[in-house]
């Protein structure tokens, strides 16, 4: 068995083993995400092409080299023109313009525009000297020599501005920013070829439970498939994480012990499920602390999710999280995630919160913080959260499609349809 932190336990083959001192009980699930995240560091960076970047985090603050665009430009195929020679046209009074030559998208005006003449030119295309507006073709009468205008231009009309886009010296991404489209595109237009981020950290995962059987063996009576580590990874590579499977381990605490050695020796963190409550068969506290692991959380004031061990062994997380796959998953997404993201060097760590309410009523009553999964949806302009039918600990399929947990505060009693309840998304 395991003992509080602090005393001595006995282990199964009879040695003695003794709890980290530290090791907090029962602590909220805040303070347990918050001593986790201290104990996590992001991973060292790498340089990769542009075209690998996608879903990696930035490892620089982005500062714009060079204006975007770098020259002012025509936002339409048209004519530029000086406004001043059209400013008393109309259609009694059309003002018909002399055209001095074509100016192709990626070319450079050969003439500046003059008075009582305007350049023909296309979408992207450079703004020559002396014009100060364009109007579209679709606007005018032309000929291939000349271009008749019925109505008045303004200064800038239809023109696109050097730096309208990005000044030089501004801004664009700080340093922890998950590389999405705009910021590849972004990238790019300032013309970087190599982006510097942070290596996709690889994390350790651990399976237990000699009940488990992995998907695609025979299952015999009394046994489950492993769905945790199909959850899990997807849950982990969703983030940016390479996830490494280091295998299942049984009950037997020596066998988790040296997968966790080994996760130790291999990768940035380390995560296992199941062993981890406190029947006579959880024995992964046991094999966490013979790994030479510092425990510093053994259960979290939370439901579903209880049940988990956290610490930390050569400065590498070492996380324990229930067998149970919807416990597992709702202490992973409320407590471990942010740790998770702070390894992939995220500035944003924290899920972003949410407020919604209940489109069902829940008949509980909440003695600790319980966390309802579900999804989330616009109704007539309010939020609204379907949660699953089923909130049982080992019901993973009330997470499908969940994109969002909201939380049940300790000590509420049971809650009516349209309550409103504040949470994160995933």
């Amino acid at each position: 068995m395991i003992s509080k932190p602090g005393k001595a336990a006995v282990t199964h083959d009879g040695q003695v083993q003794r709890a980290a001192p530290s090791a907090l009980t029962n602590v909220s699930w805040m303070e347990a995400r918050d001593l986790l995240l201290d104990h996590a560091s992001p991973v060292e960076t790498e340089s990769v092409p542009l075209a690998a970047c996608a879903g990696c985090v930035l490892a620089f603050d982005l500062q714009a080299g060079s204006d975007v665009p770098p020259f002012d430009r025509s936002a339409y195929d048209g004519y530029a023109l000086r406004s001043a020679d059209v400013a008393q046209a109309s259609p009694e009074h059309p003002v018909t313009l002399s055209v001095t030559e074509t100016i192709p998208a990626g070319k450079v005006a050969a003439l500046p525009v003059t008075p009582g003449h305007a350049a023909h030119l296309m979408t992207g295309a450079t703004i020559p000297d002396g014009a100060d507006c364009v109007i579209m073709f679709e606007k005018t009468r032309f000929t291939e020599t000349s271009v008749t205008l019925s109505e008045p231009l303004s200064p800038g009309d239809n023109i696109v501005r050097r730096g309208e886009d990005v000044r030089a010296g501004s801004l664009l991404a700080p340093c922890g920013t998950c590389i999405d489209a705009g910021l590849a595109g972004t990238l790019a237009a300032q013309g970087v070829e190599q982006v510097r981020v942070y290596r996709k950290p690889v994390i350790g995962l651990i399976s237990t439970g000699s009940e488990v059987t992995e998907v695609g063996k025979p299952l015999e009576a009394g046994n489950i498939y492993n769905a945790n580590r199909a959850s899990l990874t997807a849950l982990m590579e969703q983030e940016g994480c390479r996830v490494r499977y280091l295998g299942l381990a049984g009950d037997e605490a020596a066998a988790i012990s040296e997968l966790i050695t080994q996760g130790i020796r291999e990768c940035d963190a380390v995560i296992l499920t199941g062993g981890v409550s406190v029947g006579d068969w959880d024995v992964t506290p046991e094999a966490m602390t013979r790994s030479g692991v510092t425990l510093l959380v053994r259960g979290v004031s939370m439901k579903p999710g209880m049940a988990c061990a956290y610490g930390t062994a050569g400065g590498r997380p070492v996380i324990g999280l229930s067998g149970n796959p919807a416990s597992a998953v709702t202490n992973f997404c409320a407590c471990v995630l942010p740790a998770v993201r702070r390894l992939c060097g995220r500035k944003d760590v924290l899920p972003q919160p949410v407020m919604a309410s209940l489109i069902r009523g829940f008949r509980k009553a909440s003695p600790a913080d319980r966390f309802l999964r579900g999804q989330l949806m616009l109704e007539d302009g309010t939020v609204r959260f379907a949660a699953a039918p089923d909130q049982g600990n080992v019901v993973l399929s009330g997470t499908i499609g969940c994109r969002a947990f909201l939380l049940i505060p300790a000590g509420s009693q049971p809650l009516t349809a349209g309550a409103a309840l504040s949470g994160f998304l995933i």
